[in-house]
């Protein structure tokens, strides 16, 4: 936009030598010159915002990248080569396990799976088999006091089994948790899905709106340059100049602008993607 805007100075700076040349000469009106100095005046205020807008965006580049804002600087006079990736058709579903929001959720559910076996496994008591007897034992030295041990396994079983309902009340609530993560990973797979196609679908849009950004930018230059002639040849008037010049910055600003939302929709999708999609 900078770029446009300098461009856009220089051409009415060359407009307002053209009309201050016909007042001279007593072929135009005084007014013609004063519009031309207020479209150059207000090109070059818009041309100043837009200087303060780059900036602070390099001076943010600079942050990032963690050097000081007054040793570092891009070249505003490199030529800006417009890329976008072309997204092949058939994109598989697959690529969105690589989201970290996906194979998080993706986890929990298995986390959540396991804490069901864990909270089941409370409904059995902790028992060992020693010696060769098979006697079921506590402890090595319960094992020659059968009374006592078979006392004190059952008491443990049935303490284990009959406990007031809370291992059911765990076991319910784990399994309440299981459905829940599952719920989320549910909603998580289906927010990438959306988040997909609204890339997918804006970088359609967006290709469509270029040609026919750029198709009104060309017409709009092509109606300045013949306004500026007809001007020149003393058929119209400045004001009508005015206008065209008008038009067509304001298309070329729309065209730019157009550019820069398909290069970010792009980004867009590749972030959605959780990466690229090759």
């Amino acid at each position: 936009e900078l770029r446009l805007l300098n461009d856009t100075v220089a051409a009415y700076q060359r407009a307002l030598q053209i009309a201050q040349n016909r007042y001279n000469v007593g072929m135009a009106a005084k007014t013609d010159v004063l519009q031309a100095q207020t479209q150059l005046a207000n090109a070059r205020a818009e041309a100043s915002q837009v200087a303060l807008t780059r900036a602070e965006a390099e001076h943010a580049v600079a942050a990032l990248v963690g050097v000081p804002a007054g040793s570092f600087g891009l070249d505003a006079q490199s030529d800006w080569h417009l890329y976008v990736p072309n997204v092949p058709p058939g994109i598989p579903s697959t690529l969105l396990e690589r989201r970290p929001d996906v194979a998080s959720s993706e986890r929990q559910v298995v986390a959540a799976n396991a804490n069901i076996g864990v909270a089941e496994a409370a409904y059995f008591p902790s028992l060992t088999l020693t010696g060769s007897y098979s006697f079921l034992s506590s402890s090595v030295g319960a094992l020659f006091d059968s009374a006592n041990a078979a006392h004190t396994i059952g008491a443990s079983v049935a303490q284990t089994i009959f406990d007031a309902g809370r291992t059911p009340a765990r076991v319910a609530g784990a399994r309440a948790a299981y459905d829940q993560s599952v719920a989320n990973y549910r909603q998580t797979v289906l927010s990438a899905f959306q988040d997909v196609e609204d890339q997918l679908a804006a970088s359609r849009q967006l290709t469509q709106q270029y040609e026919l950004s750029r198709q009104a930018s060309e017409a709009a230059d092509e109606t300045e340059r013949l306004t500026l002639n007809q001007y020149r040849a003393g058929t119209v008037s400045y004001t009508n100049v005015v206008v065209a010049q008008t038009s067509a910055l304001s298309a070329r600003i729309a065209l730019a602008r157009v550019q820069v939302q398909r290069q970010t929709t792009a980004i867009a999708l590749i972030r959605a993607l959780g990466g690229e999609w090759e």
